[in-house]
């Protein structure tokens, strides 16, 4: 019942994903026509007016990746990545169902690895998916967009939602009440997502590993950074290690 469940919710923030892809590429001719205007009523707000002015240089490219993994991808893969590892461990305690858990006839570590890479797999694949299907709108773009840049672009914003991912499952590992660890890491994300904008505090923001500079820096030279990407896939495998250590000293 849970890999239905799982599968289930996987298949809608896929076609959420996709959806909100799809209305941000039809909209691209409008959003450039009246690019001008609205940089200038982002005057307000310096890191969305930054956002305006790589659109205006660089095309369709900081476009969608803006509309698309900047801002689809950190607010929706943000939320996924949340409930998908929130509930692995820290729910069963909650239902009062971990010792039925632990009583199955497999080790601990086996367990929590399934639950781990199935959570993590629900996360990234709906990402590469509708970001595949990108090259196919190019008639609404008016411009060809080619697939491996967007991939890389979509692996890193996917390296960056597994360490997301793999902060809320070694909360979950080590508490019980899910809820409550949903609140606090979806309250942190948001504060994050929200100082990005301020320009005081912006380069305080987590989602200044994640935003168009880096998307299109990946672009120009079809390469990772990791510079960001390593520290990330550290803290991802470091928050898996000690989630196994929490899970295999967990009493029902």
């Amino acid at each position: 019942m849970r890999a239905r469940a799982l599968v289930l919710v996987t298949l809608g923030y896929a076609l959420l994903l996709e959806l909100q892809l799809v209305a941000a590429m039809v909209f691209w001719p409008e959003f450039q026509k009246n690019i001008l205007s609205l940089r200038v009523m982002a005057a307000p707000l310096p890191a969305l007016q930054e956002m305006f002015d790589q659109i205006a240089e660089g095309g369709v490219v900081p476009y969608v990746t803006g509309q698309h993994l900047f801002k689809s991808a950190n607010t929706l893969g943000t939320l996924a990545a949340v409930l998908f590892a929130v509930g692995a461990v820290a729910a069963e305690a909650h239902r009062g169902t971990m010792e039925i858990l632990l009583a199955r006839p497999r080790s601990r570590l086996r367990t929590l690895s399934e639950r781990w890479i199935g959570g993590l797999l629900a996360v990234t694949i709906p990402l590469f998916l509708t970001t595949a299907t990108l090259p196919w709108m190019r008639h609404w773009a008016g411009e060809d967009l080619d697939l491996y840049p967007l991939m890389l672009c979509a692996l890193h914003e996917s390296i960056f939602l597994s360490a997301i991912f793999g902060l809320t499952f070694l909360l979950s590992a080590v508490g019980s009440n899910p809820i409550k660890i949903a609140l606090w890491v979806l309250f942190l994300s948001t504060f994050c997502f929200a100082i990005y904008f301020v320009k005081m505090v912006t380069h305080w923001s987590l989602y200044r590993l994640a935003d168009v500079e880096d998307f299109l820096r990946i672009n120009d030279t079809l390469e990772l950074d990791w510079r960001v990407c390593g520290p990330l896939l550290a803290f991802t495998v470091l928050s898996f290690a000690l989630s196994a250590i929490a899970f295999r000293r967990r009493v029902p």
